[in-house]
């Protein structure tokens, strides 16, 4: 339709209405204007003060869950060391201990923070949680390769997780990328438990240690690089490196050690421990 037509079908509409029908007409075209400003003013303050409201109670939950999980990562250290316990004739004690630690920290620790994040998207605060996970993952998989040599999968760890929500809602899951450094971080507390076992005189344990760490950083290795975030496993997958490092030369130091003895001709097996410590740089 062209503009002069669309004009004369509003003339026409004019002319055969009465005045007061005008009067209304025309107070009908000059009274929304005022009374749109005043809604938009009022609707933008209410959009306003409860977006407010929401950053509120957004961060007030953020600190909370920041102290969970310092929580979390404090009493998940604790089981680290109790498993850091274990020698030649006391594993299954200390194992004992350790487990029943661990989920001390699941039903206490990650219930609360499961508790503070209900309701709400896990990604948006994740960063405020994700280094008690971390902690967590480390903890837990270190007590599952001692008491039965294998990796406890993330399918596991989520599927433990899911007890603790309610079914009706979402349950936490644990990030991926959490869950590989936690990994990462594994590696190094194995390398101090190969050490140790080294110094206890169990080198086939420290030399299995070794095959699994080896494996991790094989597999990391694979991984890494088709990551969306790999600034974070840069520094970790150097470290990594190291401890495989310092695992290979600690055992390698012992093998040598045991050989130089067996050509002196003494079964003194304490020598080539006490060389290895030596030569081991912690």
């Amino acid at each position: 339709m062209k503009c002069s037509s669309a004009i004369q079908k509003i003339v026409l509409m004019a002319s055969s209405s009465s005045p007061q029908r005008l009067r209304q007409w025309a107070n009908f075209q000059s009274s929304p204007k005022k009374a749109r400003t005043m809604s938009t003013q009022s609707s933008l303050k209410d959009a306003f003060s409860s977006y407010a409201d929401y950053l509120n109670n957004l961060n007030e939950k953020r600190e909370r869950v920041v102290k969970a999980s310092r929580d979390i990562t404090m009493n998940s250290k604790k089981v680290i060391f109790q498993v850091h316990r274990i020698s030649k004739n006391k594993k299954e004690e200390v194992l004992e201990k350790a487990y029943k630690d661990l989920a001390a920290v699941m039903n206490q620790y990650v219930a609360r923070l499961v508790k503070e994040l209900k309701g709400s998207d896990f990604w948006k605060l994740r960063r405020a949680y994700s280094p008690g996970i971390q902690e967590y993952v480390e903890a837990a998989t270190l007590c599952r390769f001692c008491k039965s040599g294998t990796l406890l999968s993330l399918e596991e760890m989520n599927a433990s997780f899911s007890s603790l929500s309610n079914p009706s809602q979402e349950p936490l899951q644990i990030n991926i990328l959490d869950y590989i450094l936690g990994l990462a971080d594994l590696t190094g507390e194995l390398m101090r438990l190969a050490i140790g076992r080294i110094s206890d005189g169990e080198l086939q344990y420290a030399e299995k240690i070794c095959t699994f760490v080896r494996e991790i950083h094989r597999e990391l290795t694979l991984l890494v690089p088709h990551m969306d975030e790999p600034s974070d496993m840069k520094t970790k997958m150097e470290t990594m490196l190291q401890s495989v490092i310092k695992i290979e030369n600690a055992c390698f130091s012992v093998h040598v050690r045991g050989s130089e003895c067996n050509l002196l001709g003494t079964d003194d097996s304490s020598y080539s421990l006490m060389g290895a410590a030596e030569g081991i740089d912690l």
